[in-house]
């Protein structure tokens, strides 16, 4: 537009256009992010990834999983080369390459654990969310992933539950279900997990993630929880683990 007829023009309709010209911008960036999103996620053309597992899961070998590169077979009883519902879970999950978010009620499987141990040495960032009181039962996890430096922060509130048992991998896949991680829940539980990269599926589950985040941002409640290390019987927040 030349200077001539900027001249001419009034404020009012000068005004007008660099609005419309905005306005035009900002719907053009929007419909660019939508086209990109779905282009990522679009693997082939039958769409995103779907995927849904049933359990109980049969018992096989997953060694192979946490160690693809090893050079000699595995000498463990269990049936191995067999694809089962738990190592379909696994493969998921180490398929992570930047960040794994996990709001887990009740986590004391050690083979899922090991999996987000492992993901953690990788250089994963890896954030938990989980439940107040079963975060301290016997057998859970969460002692042993906050040892190993992985942030955990709990439900704040005595009276709710921290409920949910979904997984966000690399913020594109939502692995989610009635699946507890538990031994009991993979082996003998009547469960089921869906796996899904649809965007539309996946972003409602990235924000809650990001409100039960800062929600249960201990530096909030200063003086209402502990700092100490893992005790028996209570697990509480260490001092080593900026959350």
């Amino acid at each position: 537009m030349s200077l001539f007829v900027l001249c001419q023009m009034s404020l009012v309709e000068l005004l007008k256009r660099l609005g419309l010209g905005a306005l035009a911008l900002t719907l053009g960036v929007e419909w660019l992010d939508w086209m990109l999103r779905r282009l990522w996620f679009r693997r082939d053309p039958k769409g995103p990834l779907k995927e849904v597992l049933f359990f109980p899961s049969s018992i096989t070998c997953v060694e192979h999983l946490y160690c693809p590169n090893r050079t000699f077979p595995c000498s463990c009883p269990l049936p191995h080369g067999v694809d089962s519902s738990f190592s379909r879970l696994l493969e998921h999950l180490l398929s992570t390459s930047v960040s794994l978010d996990l709001c887990v009620f009740s986590f004391s499987h050690a083979d899922l654990s090991r999996a987000v141990l492992l993901l953690h040495r990788r250089g994963v960032m890896v954030r938990v969310v989980t439940d107040r009181d079963y975060m301290s039962i016997t057998g859970s996890q969460i002692g042993s992933l906050r040892r190993a430096g992985i942030c955990v922060r709990h439900e704040m509130s005595k009276v709710v539950h921290m409920h949910h048992k979904f997984a966000l991998v690399d913020g594109r896949k939502l692995v989610t279900g009635s699946l507890n991680w538990t031994a009991t829940a993979v082996q003998s539980n009547k469960e089921n997990v869906i796996v899904t990269e649809e965007p539309e599926l996946v972003q409602p589950f990235r924000e809650e993630f990001s409100r039960l985040w800062e929600a249960s941002d201990p530096t909030k409640y200063k003086g209402q929880v502990p700092v100490n290390s893992v005790t028996k019987g209570q697990l509480s927040y260490s001092k080593d683990v900026d959350c």
